[in-house]
Protein backbone atom coordinates (compact mmCIF):
# COMPACT_ATOMS: atom_id res chain seq x y z
CA UNK A 1 0.00 0.00 0.00
CA UNK A 2 2.64 2.55 1.00
CA UNK A 3 4.33 2.41 -2.39
CA UNK A 4 1.22 3.79 -4.05
CA UNK A 5 1.46 6.89 -1.89
CA UNK A 6 5.11 7.69 -2.51
CA UNK A 7 4.41 9.67 -5.66
CA UNK A 8 1.51 11.65 -4.28
CA UNK A 9 2.62 12.47 -0.73
CA UNK A 10 5.93 14.32 -1.00
CA UNK A 11 7.72 15.62 2.11
CA UNK A 12 6.16 18.79 3.44
CA UNK A 13 2.57 18.26 2.42
CA UNK A 14 0.16 17.01 -0.20
CA UNK A 15 0.93 17.67 -3.86
CA UNK A 16 -2.26 19.18 -5.29
CA UNK A 17 -1.52 18.51 -8.95
CA UNK A 18 -4.32 16.84 -10.95
CA UNK A 19 -2.43 13.53 -10.98
CA UNK A 20 -1.84 13.51 -7.23
CA UNK A 21 -5.40 14.49 -6.42
CA UNK A 22 -6.69 11.90 -8.87
CA UNK A 23 -4.67 9.10 -7.29
CA UNK A 24 -5.66 10.08 -3.77
CA UNK A 25 -9.33 10.42 -4.71
CA UNK A 26 -9.39 6.97 -6.32
CA UNK A 27 -7.54 5.37 -3.41
CA UNK A 28 -9.72 6.93 -0.70
CA UNK A 29 -12.91 6.11 -2.60
CA UNK A 30 -12.14 2.42 -3.02
CA UNK A 31 -10.76 1.90 0.49
CA UNK A 32 -13.95 3.22 2.12
CA UNK A 33 -16.51 0.54 2.96
CA UNK A 34 -19.32 1.76 0.71
CA UNK A 35 -22.21 -0.73 0.52
CA UNK A 36 -22.35 -2.85 -2.62
CA UNK A 37 -18.87 -1.88 -3.86
CA UNK A 38 -15.34 -3.23 -3.81
CA UNK A 39 -13.52 -1.91 -0.74
CA UNK A 40 -10.68 -2.81 1.63
CA UNK A 41 -12.61 -5.77 3.05
CA UNK A 42 -14.60 -6.91 0.03
CA UNK A 43 -13.71 -7.93 -3.54
CA UNK A 44 -15.93 -8.97 -6.42
CA UNK A 45 -15.40 -12.33 -8.10
CA UNK A 46 -13.80 -10.63 -11.12
CA UNK A 47 -12.46 -7.38 -9.62
CA UNK A 48 -10.35 -6.81 -6.51
CA UNK A 49 -9.16 -3.96 -4.37
CA UNK A 50 -5.71 -4.47 -5.89
CA UNK A 51 -7.17 -3.93 -9.37
CA UNK A 52 -8.49 -0.52 -8.35
CA UNK A 53 -5.24 0.49 -6.66
CA UNK A 54 -3.09 -0.61 -9.59
CA UNK A 55 -5.37 1.17 -12.06
CA UNK A 56 -5.22 4.42 -10.09
CA UNK A 57 -1.45 4.23 -9.74
CA UNK A 58 -0.72 3.83 -13.46
CA UNK A 59 -3.54 5.90 -14.96
CA UNK A 60 -3.87 9.05 -12.88
CA UNK A 61 -0.50 10.60 -13.85
CA UNK A 62 -2.03 11.40 -17.26
CA UNK A 63 -4.27 14.03 -15.68
CA UNK A 64 -1.38 16.49 -15.34
CA UNK A 65 -1.28 16.69 -19.13
CA UNK A 66 -4.98 17.17 -19.82
CA UNK A 67 -4.78 20.82 -20.98
CA UNK A 68 -2.40 19.99 -23.83
CA UNK A 69 -3.79 16.51 -24.60
CA UNK A 70 -7.47 17.36 -24.39
CA UNK A 71 -10.17 15.75 -22.30
CA UNK A 72 -11.01 12.91 -24.68
CA UNK A 73 -7.42 11.80 -25.29
CA UNK A 74 -6.73 11.95 -21.54
CA UNK A 75 -9.69 9.62 -20.87
CA UNK A 76 -8.51 7.25 -23.60
CA UNK A 77 -4.90 7.21 -22.38
CA UNK A 78 -5.98 6.65 -18.76
CA UNK A 79 -8.17 3.75 -19.91
CA UNK A 80 -5.33 2.23 -21.94
CA UNK A 81 -2.99 2.41 -18.95
CA UNK A 82 -5.60 0.89 -16.69
CA UNK A 83 -6.33 -2.01 -19.03
CA UNK A 84 -2.61 -2.69 -19.32
CA UNK A 85 -2.52 -3.74 -15.66
CA UNK A 86 -6.07 -4.96 -14.84
CA UNK A 87 -8.38 -7.32 -16.69
CA UNK A 88 -11.71 -5.55 -16.05
CA UNK A 89 -13.14 -2.06 -16.10
CA UNK A 90 -12.34 -0.35 -12.80
CA UNK A 91 -12.34 3.39 -13.45
CA UNK A 92 -13.90 4.39 -16.76
CA UNK A 93 -16.66 6.37 -15.06
CA UNK A 94 -14.16 8.02 -12.73
CA UNK A 95 -11.86 8.93 -15.63
CA UNK A 96 -14.81 10.47 -17.47
CA UNK A 97 -15.42 12.71 -14.47
CA UNK A 98 -11.86 13.54 -13.46
CA UNK A 99 -10.52 14.47 -16.90
CA UNK A 100 -12.73 17.56 -17.36
CA UNK A 101 -11.96 18.65 -13.78
CA UNK A 102 -8.24 18.19 -14.45
CA UNK A 103 -8.56 20.47 -17.49
CA UNK A 104 -9.73 23.45 -15.43
CA UNK A 105 -6.93 26.05 -15.47
CA UNK A 106 -5.18 26.84 -12.20
CA UNK A 107 -6.45 30.06 -10.69
CA UNK A 108 -10.10 29.24 -11.38
CA UNK A 109 -12.40 27.45 -8.98
CA UNK A 110 -13.34 24.06 -10.35
CA UNK A 111 -17.04 24.91 -10.32
CA UNK A 112 -16.41 28.08 -12.31
CA UNK A 113 -13.89 26.59 -14.69
CA UNK A 114 -15.68 23.34 -15.49
CA UNK A 115 -18.30 25.15 -17.57
CA UNK A 116 -15.61 26.57 -19.84
CA UNK A 117 -14.03 23.13 -20.23
CA UNK A 118 -17.34 21.47 -21.09
CA UNK A 119 -18.29 24.16 -23.60
CA UNK A 120 -14.96 23.67 -25.41
CA UNK A 121 -15.31 19.91 -25.95
CA UNK A 122 -15.08 18.81 -29.58
CA UNK A 123 -15.89 16.00 -31.95
CA UNK A 124 -12.32 14.75 -31.47
CA UNK A 125 -13.07 14.37 -27.76
CA UNK A 126 -16.11 12.27 -28.67
CA UNK A 127 -14.05 10.02 -30.93
CA UNK A 128 -11.47 9.40 -28.21
CA UNK A 129 -14.11 8.77 -25.53
CA UNK A 130 -16.00 6.32 -27.75
CA UNK A 131 -12.75 4.41 -28.24
CA UNK A 132 -12.13 4.43 -24.47
CA UNK A 133 -15.62 3.07 -23.78
CA UNK A 134 -15.16 0.27 -26.30
CA UNK A 135 -11.81 -0.59 -24.71
CA UNK A 136 -13.16 -0.57 -21.14
CA UNK A 137 -16.29 -2.59 -22.01
CA UNK A 138 -18.43 -1.31 -19.11
CA UNK A 139 -21.29 -3.48 -17.92
CA UNK A 140 -24.91 -2.95 -18.90
CA UNK A 141 -24.15 -0.51 -21.70
CA UNK A 142 -26.86 -1.57 -24.17
CA UNK A 143 -27.59 0.16 -27.49
CA UNK A 144 -29.13 3.53 -28.34
CA UNK A 145 -30.57 4.91 -31.57
CA UNK A 146 -28.38 8.05 -31.70
CA UNK A 147 -24.63 8.33 -31.11
CA UNK A 148 -24.19 4.73 -30.01
CA UNK A 149 -20.61 3.98 -28.93
CA UNK A 150 -20.34 1.16 -31.47
CA UNK A 151 -20.65 3.75 -34.25
CA UNK A 152 -18.64 6.83 -35.22
CA UNK A 153 -19.70 9.94 -33.27
CA UNK A 154 -21.01 12.95 -35.19
CA UNK A 155 -21.35 15.53 -32.38
CA UNK A 156 -19.05 17.24 -29.86
CA UNK A 157 -18.77 15.36 -26.59
CA UNK A 158 -20.96 17.60 -24.46
CA UNK A 159 -23.80 17.42 -26.98
CA UNK A 160 -23.60 13.62 -26.92
CA UNK A 161 -23.65 13.66 -23.13
CA UNK A 162 -26.74 15.86 -23.16
CA UNK A 163 -28.49 13.21 -25.25
CA UNK A 164 -27.59 10.60 -22.61
CA UNK A 165 -28.17 12.61 -19.43
CA UNK A 166 -31.52 11.03 -18.55
CA UNK A 167 -30.08 7.50 -18.59
CA UNK A 168 -26.58 8.09 -17.22
CA UNK A 169 -25.49 10.13 -14.19
CA UNK A 170 -22.00 10.71 -15.54
CA UNK A 171 -23.39 12.12 -18.77
CA UNK A 172 -25.64 14.33 -16.62
CA UNK A 173 -22.56 15.94 -15.06
CA UNK A 174 -21.37 17.00 -18.51
CA UNK A 175 -24.83 18.34 -19.32
CA UNK A 176 -25.41 20.18 -16.03
CA UNK A 177 -21.98 21.48 -15.11
CA UNK A 178 -21.27 18.76 -12.51
CA UNK A 179 -24.21 19.97 -10.41
CA UNK A 180 -24.56 16.74 -8.43
CA UNK A 181 -20.87 16.88 -7.54
CA UNK A 182 -20.68 20.52 -6.48
CA UNK A 183 -24.17 21.05 -5.06
CA UNK A 184 -24.82 17.68 -3.40
CA UNK A 185 -21.83 15.38 -3.04
CA UNK A 186 -19.16 17.86 -1.95
CA UNK A 187 -21.41 19.53 0.69
CA UNK A 188 -22.44 16.10 1.99
CA UNK A 189 -18.80 15.09 2.39
CA UNK A 190 -17.84 18.37 4.04
CA UNK A 191 -20.79 18.00 6.45
CA UNK A 192 -19.12 14.83 7.71
CA UNK A 193 -15.76 16.52 8.12
CA UNK A 194 -17.39 19.42 9.97
CA UNK A 195 -18.45 17.09 12.79
CA UNK A 196 -15.04 15.38 12.81
CA UNK A 197 -16.13 12.06 11.38
CA UNK A 198 -13.40 9.66 10.26
CA UNK A 199 -12.78 10.04 6.53
CA UNK A 200 -14.37 6.66 5.92
CA UNK A 201 -17.65 7.77 7.49
CA UNK A 202 -17.62 11.06 5.58
CA UNK A 203 -17.07 9.18 2.31
CA UNK A 204 -19.85 6.68 3.01
CA UNK A 205 -22.14 9.54 4.05
CA UNK A 206 -21.42 11.30 0.75
CA UNK A 207 -22.21 8.07 -1.10
CA UNK A 208 -25.51 7.58 0.73
CA UNK A 209 -26.61 11.18 0.18
CA UNK A 210 -25.99 11.02 -3.57
CA UNK A 211 -27.67 7.63 -3.92
CA UNK A 212 -30.64 8.71 -1.79
CA UNK A 213 -31.44 11.56 -4.17
CA UNK A 214 -30.37 10.07 -7.52
CA UNK A 215 -31.00 6.44 -8.52
CA UNK A 216 -27.79 4.78 -9.63
CA UNK A 217 -27.82 4.51 -13.41
CA UNK A 218 -25.55 1.44 -13.49
CA UNK A 219 -28.15 -0.40 -11.42
CA UNK A 220 -30.87 0.94 -13.70
CA UNK A 221 -29.09 -0.36 -16.81
CA UNK A 222 -28.48 -3.79 -15.31
CA UNK A 223 -31.67 -4.33 -13.30
CA UNK A 224 -34.13 -1.63 -14.32
CA UNK A 225 -35.29 1.65 -12.86
CA UNK A 226 -37.54 0.05 -10.24
CA UNK A 227 -34.58 -1.69 -8.65
CA UNK A 228 -32.51 1.52 -8.86
CA UNK A 229 -35.33 3.40 -7.14
CA UNK A 230 -35.46 0.72 -4.44
CA UNK A 231 -31.74 1.21 -3.78
CA UNK A 232 -32.27 4.95 -3.41
CA UNK A 233 -35.16 4.37 -1.02
CA UNK A 234 -33.01 2.09 1.15
CA UNK A 235 -30.23 4.72 1.22
CA UNK A 236 -32.74 7.35 2.36
CA UNK A 237 -34.00 5.05 5.10
CA UNK A 238 -30.47 4.58 6.44
CA UNK A 239 -29.96 8.33 6.60
CA UNK A 240 -33.35 8.83 8.27
CA UNK A 241 -32.40 6.26 10.92
CA UNK A 242 -29.55 8.55 11.96
CA UNK A 243 -26.53 7.17 10.15
CA UNK A 244 -23.74 6.95 11.28
CA UNK A 245 -24.53 7.44 14.97
CA UNK A 246 -27.44 5.03 15.52
CA UNK A 247 -27.16 1.27 15.83
CA UNK A 248 -30.36 0.89 13.81
CA UNK A 249 -28.78 2.74 10.90
CA UNK A 250 -25.62 0.65 11.15
CA UNK A 251 -27.65 -2.55 10.99
CA UNK A 252 -29.65 -1.19 8.06
CA UNK A 253 -26.36 -0.44 6.26
CA UNK A 254 -25.27 -4.07 6.68
CA UNK A 255 -28.60 -5.33 5.34
CA UNK A 256 -28.39 -2.87 2.44
CA UNK A 257 -24.91 -4.13 1.60
CA UNK A 258 -26.14 -7.74 1.51
CA UNK A 259 -29.06 -6.78 -0.74
CA UNK A 260 -26.80 -4.92 -3.16
CA UNK A 261 -24.33 -7.83 -3.35
CA UNK A 262 -26.98 -10.47 -4.03
CA UNK A 263 -27.22 -12.04 -7.49
CA UNK A 264 -23.55 -11.63 -8.28
CA UNK A 265 -23.25 -7.93 -7.41
CA UNK A 266 -25.74 -7.05 -10.14
CA UNK A 267 -27.05 -4.18 -7.99
CA UNK A 268 -23.61 -2.59 -7.67
CA UNK A 269 -24.07 1.20 -7.38
CA UNK A 270 -20.89 1.87 -9.33
CA UNK A 271 -21.93 5.17 -10.87
CA UNK A 272 -22.51 6.62 -7.41
CA UNK A 273 -18.99 5.49 -6.45
CA UNK A 274 -17.61 7.33 -9.49
CA UNK A 275 -19.35 10.51 -8.34
CA UNK A 276 -17.85 10.09 -4.87
CA UNK A 277 -14.38 9.92 -6.43
CA UNK A 278 -15.10 13.17 -8.27
CA UNK A 279 -16.20 14.81 -5.01
CA UNK A 280 -12.97 13.71 -3.32
CA UNK A 281 -10.96 15.08 -6.22
CA UNK A 282 -12.65 18.47 -5.83
CA UNK A 283 -11.97 18.80 -2.11
CA UNK A 284 -8.37 17.65 -2.54
CA UNK A 285 -7.62 19.90 -5.51
CA UNK A 286 -9.22 22.96 -3.86
CA UNK A 287 -7.67 22.28 -0.45
CA UNK A 288 -10.95 22.05 1.45
CA UNK A 289 -9.85 18.68 2.84
CA UNK A 290 -6.55 18.65 4.65
CA UNK A 291 -4.27 15.63 4.96
CA UNK A 292 -3.29 14.13 7.31
CA UNK A 293 -6.83 14.14 8.65
CA UNK A 294 -7.83 13.67 12.27
CA UNK A 295 -9.57 11.51 13.32
CA UNK A 296 -8.12 8.62 11.35
CA UNK A 297 -9.46 7.21 8.10
CA UNK A 298 -11.01 4.11 9.71
CA UNK A 299 -14.49 4.17 11.23
CA UNK A 300 -15.11 1.70 14.03
CA UNK A 301 -18.87 2.02 13.58
CA UNK A 302 -19.04 0.59 10.06
CA UNK A 303 -19.47 -3.17 10.25
CA UNK A 304 -19.16 -4.11 6.56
Amino acid sequence: MSGLFLEVLPPGGVDRTPSACGQLACILEVLARKPGNVHRRQDFSDTSLADFLLSAAVACPVFDHTPERGVGVTILEATRRSRAVVRTNTHLGTFLLLAPLAAVPSGLSLQEGIKQVLDALTLADSEAVFEAIRLAQPGGLGRVSREDVTSTPTLPLREIMILAKDRDMIARQYADGFAQVFDLGVPAFLDGLAVEQPLEEAIVGCFLRILAEHPDTLIARKRGIEVANAASRKAREILQLGWPASEAAQQALVEFDHWLRAEGNARNPGTTADLVAACLYVVLREGTMQLPHKPSFVSHRIQL
